[in-house]
């Protein structure tokens, strides 16, 4: 029997796709519990738009991530740091402070736990930070850490 997967199922795939199992299990156990529906004309036609409108969502989102992207590396970001008298700084730079750099002087949200630092940043100068922005897509920020 085909069945249309709901919701992402182990050992068997994930949601929006259509997979054959046997009736008794499929009767049983996956339609009573709201993990598949059956694979009938009238679902797939319902497979097939749902599937549209999830490839222009994820379109659309992958050109606001590209302009997101752009506008970063258009100029590094300034992160102030206090600094001692021979320029090391106290503690060292965090990807908090980076998102708060990136609200303040780009105006984009980013979550600090999308945010990884390549190095320890210790010192004053420019550095490089990795941001995840899921899908696949993740972009090189260059930061530089000044003197407060």
């Amino acid at each position: 029997m085909d069945i249309i997967l709901v919701q992402d199922v182990d050992n068997l795939g994930g949601s929006n796709e259509i997979v054959k199992v046997k009736n008794g299990y499929a009767r049983n156990f996956l339609i009573p519990r709201g993990y598949a529906i059956e694979a009938n004309p009238g679902n797939r036609k319902q497979l097939d738009e749902r599937l549209k409108q999830l490839k222009k969502k994820e379109e659309k989102m992958l050109a606001e991530i590209n302009s997101v992207i752009a506008k970063l590396n258009e100029a590094p970001l300034k992160v102030g740091a206090k600094t001692g008298t021979s320029g090391k700084i106290f503690g060292s730079v965090t990807p908090l402070q980076i998102s708060r750099a990136i609200k303040e002087q780009k105006g984009y949200i980013i979550d600090r736990r999308k945010i990884s630092i390549n190095e320890e940043v210790k010192e004053l100068g420019t550095y490089q930070a990795s941001i995840d922005f899921g899908n696949g897509q993740h972009a090189d920020v260059a930061f530089e850490v000044v003197g407060e």
